[in-house]
Protein backbone atom coordinates (compact mmCIF):
# COMPACT_ATOMS: atom_id res chain seq x y z
CA UNK A 1 0.00 0.00 0.00
CA UNK A 2 1.74 3.31 -0.57
CA UNK A 3 2.97 5.53 1.32
CA UNK A 4 1.00 8.51 3.14
CA UNK A 5 1.74 11.77 2.26
CA UNK A 6 3.02 14.39 5.11
CA UNK A 7 3.90 18.29 3.82
CA UNK A 8 6.92 19.49 2.19
CA UNK A 9 7.54 21.31 4.44
CA UNK A 10 10.02 20.73 6.78
CA UNK A 11 10.86 17.72 5.23
CA UNK A 12 13.31 19.35 2.87
CA UNK A 13 16.73 20.40 4.80
CA UNK A 14 16.31 18.28 8.06
CA UNK A 15 15.80 15.22 6.16
CA UNK A 16 19.12 14.84 4.17
CA UNK A 17 21.35 17.11 5.07
CA UNK A 18 22.21 15.95 8.02
CA UNK A 19 22.32 12.32 6.60
CA UNK A 20 25.69 12.26 5.85
CA UNK A 21 26.41 13.52 9.30
CA UNK A 22 24.35 10.91 10.84
CA UNK A 23 26.11 8.00 12.84
CA UNK A 24 25.99 4.60 11.39
CA UNK A 25 23.71 3.47 13.76
CA UNK A 26 21.13 6.64 12.41
CA UNK A 27 21.79 5.75 8.88
CA UNK A 28 20.92 2.14 9.22
CA UNK A 29 17.67 2.54 10.29
CA UNK A 30 16.99 5.83 8.53
CA UNK A 31 18.32 4.85 4.74
CA UNK A 32 17.48 6.06 1.27
CA UNK A 33 15.39 4.14 -1.14
CA UNK A 34 17.58 2.17 -3.61
CA UNK A 35 14.47 3.82 -6.04
CA UNK A 36 14.84 7.60 -4.98
CA UNK A 37 14.29 10.08 -7.13
CA UNK A 38 16.90 12.73 -8.41
CA UNK A 39 14.93 15.43 -7.50
CA UNK A 40 11.69 16.64 -6.64
CA UNK A 41 9.73 20.12 -6.85
CA UNK A 42 7.70 20.80 -3.93
CA UNK A 43 4.54 21.78 -5.32
CA UNK A 44 1.18 22.33 -3.75
CA UNK A 45 -0.46 19.56 -2.48
CA UNK A 46 3.11 18.24 -1.18
CA UNK A 47 3.15 16.87 2.56
CA UNK A 48 6.19 16.38 4.44
CA UNK A 49 5.61 12.75 4.87
CA UNK A 50 4.95 12.54 0.87
CA UNK A 51 8.57 13.78 0.17
CA UNK A 52 10.25 12.25 3.06
CA UNK A 53 8.43 8.45 1.54
CA UNK A 54 10.04 9.40 -1.59
CA UNK A 55 13.81 9.41 -0.68
CA UNK A 56 13.62 7.52 3.00
CA UNK A 57 12.63 3.82 3.90
CA UNK A 58 10.56 5.22 7.01
CA UNK A 59 8.95 8.76 6.04
CA UNK A 60 9.03 9.50 9.72
CA UNK A 61 13.11 9.30 10.72
CA UNK A 62 14.10 12.20 8.87
CA UNK A 63 14.30 14.46 12.42
CA UNK A 64 16.39 11.85 13.70
CA UNK A 65 18.96 12.21 10.71
CA UNK A 66 19.03 15.32 10.80
CA UNK A 67 19.75 15.50 14.78
CA UNK A 68 16.69 17.90 15.96
CA UNK A 69 16.28 18.27 19.57
CA UNK A 70 13.14 18.25 20.92
CA UNK A 71 12.56 21.75 21.29
CA UNK A 72 13.16 21.89 17.66
CA UNK A 73 10.94 19.21 16.61
CA UNK A 74 8.77 21.18 18.52
CA UNK A 75 8.58 24.09 16.83
CA UNK A 76 7.28 24.34 13.17
CA UNK A 77 9.81 24.55 10.28
CA UNK A 78 8.24 25.48 6.84
CA UNK A 79 9.00 24.68 3.21
CA UNK A 80 7.06 26.24 0.62
CA UNK A 81 6.37 25.35 -3.03
CA UNK A 82 8.89 25.93 -5.79
CA UNK A 83 12.45 24.52 -4.16
CA UNK A 84 13.70 22.03 -5.85
CA UNK A 85 15.11 18.98 -3.62
CA UNK A 86 18.27 17.76 -5.44
CA UNK A 87 19.57 14.00 -3.94
CA UNK A 88 23.43 13.84 -3.94
CA UNK A 89 23.89 10.00 -4.72
CA UNK A 90 27.37 10.14 -4.30
CA UNK A 91 27.42 11.69 -0.92
CA UNK A 92 24.25 10.66 0.26
CA UNK A 93 22.60 14.05 0.88
CA UNK A 94 20.14 16.48 -0.35
CA UNK A 95 20.78 20.01 -1.43
CA UNK A 96 19.46 22.72 -3.50
CA UNK A 97 22.60 22.67 -5.18
CA UNK A 98 22.15 19.86 -8.43
CA UNK A 99 24.54 17.43 -7.93
CA UNK A 100 28.02 18.27 -9.38
CA UNK A 101 27.65 21.80 -9.44
CA UNK A 102 30.20 22.02 -6.49
CA UNK A 103 30.63 21.02 -3.32
CA UNK A 104 32.94 23.21 -2.14
CA UNK A 105 36.67 21.73 -0.48
CA UNK A 106 36.39 19.04 2.24
CA UNK A 107 32.69 18.34 1.67
CA UNK A 108 33.91 15.61 -1.38
CA UNK A 109 34.39 18.23 -3.85
CA UNK A 110 37.04 19.80 -5.72
CA UNK A 111 38.94 23.04 -4.00
CA UNK A 112 37.67 26.16 -5.78
CA UNK A 113 34.37 24.89 -6.08
CA UNK A 114 31.33 26.98 -5.45
CA UNK A 115 29.90 26.00 -1.52
CA UNK A 116 26.82 23.70 -1.73
CA UNK A 117 23.72 25.13 -0.82
CA UNK A 118 22.69 22.63 1.74
CA UNK A 119 18.59 22.06 1.88
CA UNK A 120 17.41 23.59 4.95
CA UNK A 121 14.02 24.87 6.47
CA UNK A 122 13.35 28.35 5.06
CA UNK A 123 12.08 31.34 7.63
CA UNK A 124 9.74 34.24 6.31
CA UNK A 125 9.10 37.10 8.31
CA UNK A 126 6.57 37.88 6.37
CA UNK A 127 3.54 35.67 6.17
CA UNK A 128 5.17 32.87 8.50
CA UNK A 129 3.63 29.61 7.52
CA UNK A 130 0.94 30.90 5.03
CA UNK A 131 1.93 29.36 2.10
CA UNK A 132 3.88 26.63 3.57
CA UNK A 133 3.69 22.91 2.42
CA UNK A 134 1.62 21.06 5.02
CA UNK A 135 3.21 17.93 7.59
CA UNK A 136 0.31 16.30 6.65
CA UNK A 137 -3.18 16.25 4.51
CA UNK A 138 -4.82 19.22 6.77
CA UNK A 139 -8.09 17.92 4.85
CA UNK A 140 -7.94 15.05 7.13
CA UNK A 141 -7.34 16.21 10.50
CA UNK A 142 -9.08 19.74 10.46
CA UNK A 143 -12.24 19.06 12.10
CA UNK A 144 -9.86 17.11 15.08
CA UNK A 145 -8.13 20.39 15.92
CA UNK A 146 -10.79 22.75 15.69
CA UNK A 147 -13.00 20.40 17.83
CA UNK A 148 -12.85 19.06 21.34
CA UNK A 149 -14.16 15.50 19.96
CA UNK A 150 -13.57 13.80 23.44
CA UNK A 151 -13.31 15.21 27.09
CA UNK A 152 -12.68 13.96 30.57
CA UNK A 153 -15.23 13.47 32.90
CA UNK A 154 -14.55 16.27 35.38
CA UNK A 155 -15.14 18.73 31.96
CA UNK A 156 -18.35 17.07 31.36
CA UNK A 157 -19.36 17.66 35.01
CA UNK A 158 -18.40 21.13 35.39
CA UNK A 159 -19.13 22.51 31.72
CA UNK A 160 -21.67 25.40 31.44
CA UNK A 161 -25.61 23.89 30.34
CA UNK A 162 -27.52 24.99 28.41
CA UNK A 163 -31.28 25.16 30.17
CA UNK A 164 -33.74 27.45 28.15
CA UNK A 165 -34.55 28.30 24.85
CA UNK A 166 -36.45 31.52 23.67
CA UNK A 167 -40.39 31.29 23.28
CA UNK A 168 -40.16 27.24 24.72
CA UNK A 169 -38.89 26.20 21.63
CA UNK A 170 -37.43 22.87 21.87
CA UNK A 171 -33.76 23.88 19.78
CA UNK A 172 -32.50 26.99 17.99
CA UNK A 173 -29.85 27.67 14.98
CA UNK A 174 -27.62 30.26 13.75
CA UNK A 175 -28.57 34.34 14.95
CA UNK A 176 -30.65 32.64 18.27
CA UNK A 177 -30.33 33.35 21.33
CA UNK A 178 -30.16 30.82 24.13
CA UNK A 179 -29.58 30.98 27.95
CA UNK A 180 -26.99 29.29 29.86
CA UNK A 181 -26.12 28.13 33.85
CA UNK A 182 -22.93 27.41 34.64
CA UNK A 183 -19.42 28.91 35.76
CA UNK A 184 -18.00 31.01 32.42
CA UNK A 185 -14.50 31.59 34.02
CA UNK A 186 -14.49 34.89 32.34
CA UNK A 187 -14.65 32.97 28.79
CA UNK A 188 -17.20 34.84 26.15
CA UNK A 189 -16.86 32.02 23.11
CA UNK A 190 -17.80 28.49 23.44
CA UNK A 191 -18.65 25.96 21.50
CA UNK A 192 -21.54 23.33 22.31
CA UNK A 193 -21.58 19.72 22.37
CA UNK A 194 -24.15 16.60 23.08
CA UNK A 195 -22.73 14.23 25.19
CA UNK A 196 -22.59 11.03 23.59
CA UNK A 197 -20.90 7.15 24.54
CA UNK A 198 -18.42 6.70 27.21
CA UNK A 199 -15.35 5.70 25.33
CA UNK A 200 -13.92 2.63 27.41
CA UNK A 201 -10.20 1.08 27.42
CA UNK A 202 -10.86 -2.80 26.20
CA UNK A 203 -8.10 -3.78 27.69
CA UNK A 204 -8.64 -2.07 31.37
CA UNK A 205 -12.15 -1.77 30.79
CA UNK A 206 -11.96 1.50 32.56
CA UNK A 207 -13.22 4.53 30.99
CA UNK A 208 -11.05 7.03 29.53
CA UNK A 209 -12.86 9.74 28.03
CA UNK A 210 -16.47 10.90 26.67
CA UNK A 211 -16.89 11.58 22.96
CA UNK A 212 -18.76 14.75 22.45
CA UNK A 213 -20.79 15.80 19.40
CA UNK A 214 -20.06 19.21 17.89
CA UNK A 215 -23.14 21.22 17.26
CA UNK A 216 -21.63 25.16 16.71
CA UNK A 217 -19.94 27.96 18.40
CA UNK A 218 -21.78 30.67 20.79
CA UNK A 219 -20.84 33.80 22.07
CA UNK A 220 -21.56 35.69 24.94
CA UNK A 221 -24.13 38.48 24.96
CA UNK A 222 -25.42 39.24 28.34
CA UNK A 223 -23.61 37.71 31.28
CA UNK A 224 -25.06 36.58 34.67
CA UNK A 225 -25.50 39.02 37.82
CA UNK A 226 -25.58 36.21 39.38
CA UNK A 227 -25.29 32.31 40.18
CA UNK A 228 -28.61 31.96 39.99
CA UNK A 229 -29.33 33.80 36.66
CA UNK A 230 -28.68 32.77 33.51
CA UNK A 231 -26.25 34.42 30.79
CA UNK A 232 -27.57 34.86 27.67
CA UNK A 233 -25.73 33.64 24.65
CA UNK A 234 -25.97 33.96 20.66
CA UNK A 235 -25.59 31.30 18.04
CA UNK A 236 -22.77 32.48 16.21
CA UNK A 237 -22.99 29.17 13.87
CA UNK A 238 -24.70 26.16 14.16
CA UNK A 239 -23.46 22.57 12.82
CA UNK A 240 -26.64 20.85 13.81
CA UNK A 241 -29.65 22.31 16.17
CA UNK A 242 -28.71 22.99 19.58
CA UNK A 243 -31.36 22.28 22.50
CA UNK A 244 -31.58 21.77 26.47
CA UNK A 245 -29.03 20.38 28.11
CA UNK A 246 -26.33 20.99 25.77
CA UNK A 247 -23.06 21.22 27.07
CA UNK A 248 -20.35 24.84 26.78
CA UNK A 249 -16.92 24.70 26.55
CA UNK A 250 -14.04 26.78 25.71
CA UNK A 251 -13.55 27.06 22.18
CA UNK A 252 -9.85 25.18 21.44
CA UNK A 253 -6.53 27.61 20.73
CA UNK A 254 -5.75 27.94 17.07
CA UNK A 255 -4.04 24.39 15.58
CA UNK A 256 -0.33 24.14 14.64
CA UNK A 257 -0.04 24.00 11.06
CA UNK A 258 3.02 21.96 11.09
CA UNK A 259 4.20 18.75 12.61
CA UNK A 260 7.38 17.49 13.11
CA UNK A 261 7.44 13.63 13.35
CA UNK A 262 9.36 11.53 15.72
CA UNK A 263 9.45 8.66 17.16
CA UNK A 264 7.05 8.37 20.51
CA UNK A 265 8.18 8.43 23.65
CA UNK A 266 5.91 6.11 25.00
CA UNK A 267 5.84 4.64 28.54
CA UNK A 268 4.37 0.99 27.76
CA UNK A 269 1.89 0.52 24.58
CA UNK A 270 -0.99 1.99 23.39
CA UNK A 271 -4.36 0.40 22.61
CA UNK A 272 -6.92 1.55 19.64
CA UNK A 273 -10.42 2.23 21.44
CA UNK A 274 -12.42 3.46 18.94
CA UNK A 275 -12.49 3.89 14.92
CA UNK A 276 -13.98 7.28 14.08
CA UNK A 277 -17.33 7.08 12.33
CA UNK A 278 -18.40 4.07 15.20
CA UNK A 279 -17.05 1.09 12.75
CA UNK A 280 -15.12 -1.79 13.65
CA UNK A 281 -12.08 -1.88 10.92
CA UNK A 282 -10.00 1.06 9.78
CA UNK A 283 -7.51 1.72 6.78
CA UNK A 284 -5.04 4.25 5.64
CA UNK A 285 -5.98 7.62 6.04
CA UNK A 286 -8.33 6.97 8.80
CA UNK A 287 -8.28 8.46 12.22
CA UNK A 288 -8.67 6.51 15.50
CA UNK A 289 -8.44 6.88 19.26
CA UNK A 290 -5.44 5.56 21.63
CA UNK A 291 -5.58 5.17 25.31
CA UNK A 292 -2.25 6.77 26.11
CA UNK A 293 -1.95 11.03 26.26
CA UNK A 294 0.72 13.61 27.74
CA UNK A 295 0.66 11.36 31.01
CA UNK A 296 2.30 8.49 29.25
CA UNK A 297 4.76 10.24 26.96
CA UNK A 298 2.72 11.42 23.59
CA UNK A 299 3.33 14.17 21.75
CA UNK A 300 1.90 16.01 18.63
CA UNK A 301 3.97 14.38 15.64
CA UNK A 302 4.11 11.04 17.75
CA UNK A 303 4.92 7.99 15.39
CA UNK A 304 3.48 5.11 16.62
CA UNK A 305 3.85 1.25 14.71
CA UNK A 306 0.33 -0.49 14.40
CA UNK A 307 0.55 -4.35 15.60
CA UNK A 308 -2.33 -6.77 16.04
CA UNK A 309 -1.77 -8.89 19.28
CA UNK A 310 -0.71 -11.97 19.67
CA UNK A 311 -3.16 -14.81 19.22
CA UNK A 312 -3.54 -18.15 20.63
CA UNK A 313 -5.56 -21.30 19.02
CA UNK A 314 -5.41 -24.89 18.73
CA UNK A 315 -1.98 -26.13 16.22
CA UNK A 316 -4.95 -28.30 13.10
CA UNK A 317 -2.13 -30.07 12.43
CA UNK A 318 -1.54 -31.67 16.51
CA UNK A 319 -4.81 -33.46 17.09
CA UNK A 320 -5.36 -34.74 20.83
CA UNK A 321 -6.74 -38.57 22.23
CA UNK A 322 -9.51 -39.70 19.65
CA UNK A 323 -9.02 -36.68 16.64
CA UNK A 324 -9.91 -34.04 19.67
CA UNK A 325 -8.74 -30.80 20.89
CA UNK A 326 -4.98 -30.51 20.06
CA UNK A 327 -1.93 -28.63 21.50
CA UNK A 328 -2.53 -24.84 21.75
CA UNK A 329 -0.32 -22.62 19.68
CA UNK A 330 0.65 -18.95 19.90
CA UNK A 331 0.28 -16.29 16.43
CA UNK A 332 3.34 -13.85 17.42
CA UNK A 333 2.35 -9.95 17.17
CA UNK A 334 2.60 -8.63 13.55
CA UNK A 335 3.33 -4.84 12.72
CA UNK A 336 1.18 -4.08 10.18
CA UNK A 337 1.32 0.07 9.45
CA UNK A 338 2.01 3.58 11.00
CA UNK A 339 0.04 5.79 13.32
CA UNK A 340 0.88 9.59 13.27
CA UNK A 341 -0.72 11.36 16.50
CA UNK A 342 -2.06 14.89 15.39
CA UNK A 343 -3.76 15.39 18.70
CA UNK A 344 -3.00 14.42 22.51
CA UNK A 345 -5.21 15.13 25.55
CA UNK A 346 -4.34 13.58 29.29
CA UNK A 347 -5.23 10.16 28.20
CA UNK A 348 -6.22 9.60 24.66
CA UNK A 349 -4.96 10.91 21.83
CA UNK A 350 -6.46 11.11 17.96
CA UNK A 351 -4.04 9.81 15.39
CA UNK A 352 -4.08 9.32 11.45
CA UNK A 353 -3.53 6.06 9.91
CA UNK A 354 -0.47 6.85 7.40
CA UNK A 355 0.14 3.45 5.73
CA UNK A 356 -1.16 0.05 6.83
CA UNK A 357 -1.45 -3.05 5.27
CA UNK A 358 -3.82 -5.30 6.81
CA UNK A 359 -7.17 -3.49 8.37
CA UNK A 360 -7.04 -2.08 12.13
CA UNK A 361 -9.32 -3.40 14.41
CA UNK A 362 -10.26 -1.51 18.16
CA UNK A 363 -8.08 -3.30 20.41
CA UNK A 364 -4.85 -3.74 18.35
CA UNK A 365 -1.44 -2.46 19.84
CA UNK A 366 0.57 1.15 19.20
CA UNK A 367 3.95 0.80 20.40
CA UNK A 368 7.03 3.34 19.89
CA UNK A 369 8.73 2.21 16.96
CA UNK A 370 11.89 0.14 17.62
Amino acid sequence: MKNFSIPAGWLAGALFAAVAAASPAQAASCEFKPNAPDQHKVVRGDTLWDISGTFLEHPWCWPTVWGMNKDEIRNPHWIYPGQIIYFDRANKRLSLTPPGSGAGAGAGGRAGDPPVVRLAPQIRTEGLGRDAIPSIRADMIEPFLAQHLVVGENEMNSAPRVVAMPDNRYFVGSGDKLYVRGDLKGGTTFQVFRQKEPVIDPVAKKLVAYEAYYLGTVTLSTPAKNASEASIFTVSNAKEEIGVGDLLLPAPPSPIINYVPHPAELRGEARVVQIHGGINYASQNQIVLVNRGTIDGLDIGSVLHLYHAAKTMTDPTRKGLLGFGGEKMTLPEERYGTLFVFRVFKNVSYGLIMEVNQPVEIGDMAKSPE
